[in-house]
């Protein structure tokens, strides 16, 4: 086939030989299949988004480390820098995943490198050779769907583990590989520790997981594996070992708003008397 533009770049390169075939187009990126010397992998062309799209990636964007304090300052303001600046951030928080869920374990695609915008990646297959399915797209049997169930909540584990949450993980970013799921698509990564949205992404992730899987399983659907991660994250016990339950009982006890506020004003008393304890200083001088 005739290569896009972005591609042809690449084969001018000698990064990629030949593109072979479209394998899916979505609204932010188009994916073909490429031949590179005697690998086939897949070639993730992605879109420029109009200034609109941006304003449904804040709650993403909340947290995320950026390489420089202008660039940072940039994606603050709605100029025509800062909107290409947060377009560059918005591609590079995939590469980055990927590279970091590689090596802590996670089972996602290899990368390959980072193009000009072009990422160069693993082509998924299944047992036969093929482009992988989707989760949503293939039958299971109760046992294969549990242990579908098992190996997704260890990942979403070793995810959380490296600092990182999918944030939308669902049954089409999932492929069914020969080897069995590998997950897809993260350019909405978020920060688990920085984004104050974290704990609501995190349980929607593992909610959309048990939900697809329940369909073979029904008692994954009574499952809360994300409130029971999440609060031994914020305990700082959560470990890629863990051993979860998926039992969790809410702590009710509640709040002892007396205490909370006789504490808050003693602490503003206490503040009143050092300041005044240094106005006096400052009239001896």
């Amino acid at each position: 086939m005739k290569a896009p533009k972005d591609l042809q770049a690449l084969i001018d390169d000698g990064v990629i030989d030949e593109v072979m075939r479209p394998l899916k187009s979505g609204k932010e990126a188009s994916v073909y299949v490429v031949r590179s010397g005697d690998d086939i992998r897949c070639a993730k062309v992605y879109k420029d988004m109009a200034q609109r799209s941006f304003q449904a990636r804040v709650q993403y964007q909340e947290g995320r480390k950026v390489r420089g304090s202008r660039q940072a300052r940039a994606m603050g303001k709605a100029t025509k820098f800062g909107r290409k600046e947060q377009e560059i951030a918005w591609k590079n928080a995939e590469v980055d995943a990927l590279y970091q869920l590689r090596s802590a374990g996670v089972r996602v695609p290899q990368p390959h490198g980072y193009y000009n915008g072009v990422l160069v990646m693993e082509l998924v297959t299944d047992v036969e050779g093929r482009s992988a399915p989707w989760l949503g797209d293939v039958e299971l049997t109760p046992e294969q769907a549990r242990d579908f169930h098992t190996f997704l909540i260890r990942q979403i584990v070793l995810m959380l583990c490296s600092g990182l949450i999918h944030g939308d993980l669902s049954e089409y970013n999932v492929l069914v590989s020969a080897d069995g799921p590998v997950i897809i698509d993260f350019p909405q990564v978020i920060n688990a520790a920085g984004n104050n949205a974290a704990r609501a992404m995190l349980q929607r992730d593992v909610n959309n997981i048990s939900a697809t899987l329940a369909r073979f399983v029904p008692e994954l659907a009574d499952t809360h594996y994300a409130e029971e991660m999440w609060a031994l994250f914020e305990q700082g016990e959560l470990r890629p070992d863990t051993e979860l339950s998926g039992i969790f009982v809410a702590d009710e006890t509640p709040a002892d708003v007396d205490g909370i506020m006789a504490a808050i004003e003693d602490a503003r008393e206490e503040a009143i008397i050092r300041q005044r304890g240094r106005e006096e200083a400052d009239s001896d001088i």
